[in-house]
């Protein structure tokens, strides 16, 4: 079944400057690696498990589903560009996610050269291009989670994990039919579970999903789908004294 949001991902023009502005946020920053896909990344562990993913591009690889959006970053900033969520079966949820109308792609091997060299290896299976950054890609790893995710998660601004990610969706029937066969009810009950014609709020594991959809014409999501198409607009972050911080669509941390 789901475990949760794996990480969040945000797609950055440079990654050596984002590392440093992440740094100066408070966070600790720990060199990811590099994908045969000719991208890199940079990650911020979290202390709830999941991780935020600082990605950039080295070499142009146009067939990527993350390439466009960094073309993007490169003229407007950096993009909380996708999510992950983990899953401890790859083939039943993908099963179940087709069932109830996900056109989820076959799973795939994925990796990333750490910088000491080791090889960290996963499976995935990801959704349609038009579907990125609102149907989550699935991962499961082959070598152990420790080894993708970096054990230091002490951040000076205190941030210990996400409370919940938001995402802005022109249709929120099918979200309601993807997540129906994967959630268990105690998943349902954690976050006071939340479905009506413009709200879908949903427990995973120790996070929040939450899907939104303009009431009306006048309603500012509709210059945000105009502008952007269905894709996040944030994510809560906890902290250890009980606040919370938002991390912007643009990948800023504001308090």
């Amino acid at each position: 079944m789901l475990t949760g949001i794996d990480h969040l991902v945000v797609v950055v023009p440079d990654l050596a400057e984002a590392i440093r502005h992440y740094a100066g946020l408070g966070f600790a920053v720990v060199p990811g690696g590099r994908h045969p896909g000719g991208s890199h990344n940079a990650l911020v562990s979290l202390a709830d498990g999941a991780y935020v993913e600082l990605l950039a591009f080295e070499h142009p690889n146009p067939g990527h589903r993350w390439w466009a959006i960094f073309e993007r970053t490169r003229r407007e900033g950096s993009c909380l560009a996708d999510f992950a969520m983990g899953t401890n079966d790859l083939e039943r949820d993908l099963g179940v996610l087709r069932a109830t109308g996900v056109p989820m792609g076959e799973p795939r091997p994925g990796s990333r050269a750490r910088p000491d060299g080791y090889m960290v290896e996963w499976r995935l299976s990801t959704p349609p291009a038009e579907h990125t950054g609102v149907a989550p890609f699935l991962i499961q790893d082959i070598t152990p989670r420790t080894e993708r995710v970096p054990a230091e998660s002490n951040h000076q601004n205190g941030v210990i994990g996400i409370d919940t990610l938001t995402i802005v969706a022109d249709d929120l029937a099918w979200v309601r039919r993807w997540y129906d066969g994967v959630l268990s009810e105690d998943m349902r009950r954690i976050a006071g579970q939340v479905t009506d014609a413009n709200l879908v709020r949903l427990g995973i594991g120790r996070h929040v999903l939450q899907y939104e959809r303009p009431e009306s014409p006048s309603d500012p999501l509709n210059a945000w789908l105009h502008a952007r198409g269905p894709s996040p607009t944030g994510a809560t972050l906890r902290t250890n004294d009980g606040r919370t911080h938002r991390l912007s669509a643009a990948g800023s941390l504001e308090t």
